[in-house]
């Protein structure tokens, strides 16, 4: 914060963990709650993290309560969060039919259409989830989405901090831009700007709050965006303005969300200074899995939540295996943001005098440095690092615990690897081969 009591961009950038952090975070299970775990119990199990189990409890409930719409709409989102789509969409379709106005219910299966690129008919569970914007939007797509063309983009960083810069993006056509990159992000933006140079029209536009004032945040359809030997046609794309006009953001001209990545096969090779992004294909993903292998990285779950949240399992100061939020990309001085309870449960060193102003879903927040004596992501691990600590994190709306956030400081000796045909992540130590 500043002199003025203003919160400064420099805030933002250092927040940027908490802000994707305290969206999908949970405070640590306690004792009672661990060990109700065995009891077969459907919610305790999902928010414990224990996926398969709660599915099998869920559909035991539903044998003999087959109108339990909680019970429906859980092992729908079961299926989602692993992309198994005729899973997820036989039980949102009975959870909807139990209750066709379900805010809830209709958003997890808007999210279902967008991942199999049936943008059309996601739009009216858009609007039955209260989303206008999106309804609008994607209501508004015509032919086959995210058409790709060639087969590998392979693109140096310019710059690691205080956020990943790639350069040579085209957008429908245009001289080559730099833009950052975020799985904390759900779809492609662009600054202002370049939405002008590109010729954009707004589909759908709705006013926010950000910062210390007010935004306009646009939607529409973006014909190409080119990386590399990548070339993406027929896509959504988002851009933000100042209610007076002019860029919301000058640190790049735009941000490359999770939608593209999951397209793809995605490599985020740090310790390279590159991005890869290739043709998603059995073979492709075979190559990929048998990389990882050579490189000593055993492959961990891959869980896509809320659209474009990406979680797998890992560990905070010996927690021991849970479920952890890993966006990629964006900017973070720290490694890590342990969430709600967590440094307190886990008797982390924490430093409650030195408290940091930050901003959490465009709101101020207050974080504290925190020292995990480690942190882990399969065989990455990380020790006695900076991180912060968000006591104020309550349970999100996802419905299970999530103790920890790994962020972009984190991620720097290792490449990972995205792989959403197989529905693993692959943290291999050095730089890809």
């Amino acid at each position: 914060m500043g002199n003025d009591g203003k919160w400064s961009r420099r805030s933002l950038l250092r927040g940027a963990s908490v802000v994707a952090g305290a969206a999908a975070a949970a405070p640590l299970l306690g004792k009672a709650a661990t060990a109700l775990a065995g009891s077969g119990d459907a919610d305790t199990l999902f928010k414990a993290g224990k996926f398969e189990q709660a599915s099998r409890a869920y559909e035991e409930i539903l044998k003999t309560d087959p109108k339990n719409l909680h019970a429906a709409r859980r092992r729908g989102f079961v299926g989602l969060l692993s992309n198994r789509f005729p899973d997820a969409e036989r039980y949102l379709k009975m959870a909807i039919e139990l209750a066709p106005d379900d805010k809830d219910a209709n958003r997890l299966m808007a999210d279902c259409y967008i991942r199999q690129d049936e943008l059309a008919l996601s739009a009216p569970h858009w609007q039955a989830a209260g989303d206008e914007g999106s309804a609008k939007l994607f209501a508004a797509f015509r032919g086959e989405p995210y058409q790709i063309h060639g087969d590998i983009a392979q693109v140096r960083l310019l710059q690691m901090d205080p956020q990943p810069l790639v350069e040579g993006v085209s957008v429908n056509g245009g001289p080559p831009k730099r833009f950052t990159f975020y799985t904390g992000a759900p779809s492609l933006s662009v600054s202002a700007t370049v939405a002008k140079e590109a010729g954009l029209s707004a589909v759908a536009s709705s006013k926010i709050d950000y910062l210390n004032g007010k935004v306009w945040r646009h939607g529409g359809v973006l014909e190409s965006f080119k990386l590399g030997g990548i070339e993406l046609r027929n896509l959504p794309v988002s851009w933000m303005e100042w209610e007076s006009g002019g860029d919301v953001t000058t640190e790049n001209d735009g941000m490359i969300g999770t939608w593209v990545f999951y397209h793809l096969l995605t490599t985020f090779d740090y310790a390279g200074r590159q991005l890869i992004l290739r043709r998603r294909t059995p073979e492709t993903a075979d190559k990929a899995r048998a990389a990882a292998k050579r490189a000593g990285a055993e492959p961990l779950p891959l869980w896509l939540a809320r659209e474009h949240m990406v979680h797998s399992r890992g560990s905070i100061a010996g927690s021991g295996p849970r479920v952890v939020a890993m966006p990629i990309g964006g900017g973070s001085e720290t490694a890590a943001v342990a969430h709600g309870e967590t440094a307190e449960q886990l008797q982390i060193r924490t430093d409650h005098d030195r408290p940091i102003g930050t901003f959490a879903h465009s709101h101020p927040a207050v974080a504290y440095p925190c020292y995990p004596k480690d942190i882990r992501l399969g065989n990455a691990v990380a020790k006695d690092i900076y991180c912060y600590t968000n006591p104020d994190s309550k349970l999100a709306p996802l419905g299970f615990d999530v103790p920890v956030t790994f962020f972009h400081s984190f991620y720097k000796p290792y490449n990972i690897t995205l792989d959403f045909t197989g529905m693993n992540v692959y943290v291999a130590r050095g730089a890809a081969t």
